[in-house]
């Protein structure tokens, strides 16, 4: 099972110019909810966020290494080919 960060993650990953509106409808969270994720995704480095006009795109970091110490040796790229193939 996923948490609603990795959930988020693979989200952004597919659709990097969805709406929180958009992420919270597919993923059953509120939009509140999603803001802090993509806040704690961005804060932490694994997104970056760029201005489009009046919305946010979304830049998954795959080369970033995953933060838990037995997976340190992985990256985001390789979680989500993992999770999407």
């Amino acid at each position: 099972m996923l948490s609603n960060h990795g959930l988020t993650l693979i989200f952004l990953a597919e659709k990097p110019g969805a709406t929180t509106r958009e992420i919270a409808n597919d993923l059953g969270l509120t939009e509140r909810t999603v803001q802090r994720i993509v806040s704690d995704l961005d804060s932490a480095g694994y997104i970056r966020k760029e201005k489009a006009g009046r919305q946010n795109r979304y830049k998954v970091k795959h080369e970033k290494p995953l933060r838990h110490p037995t997976r340190r040796n992985k990256t985001v790229g390789n979680l989500l080919a993992q999770l999407t193939n």
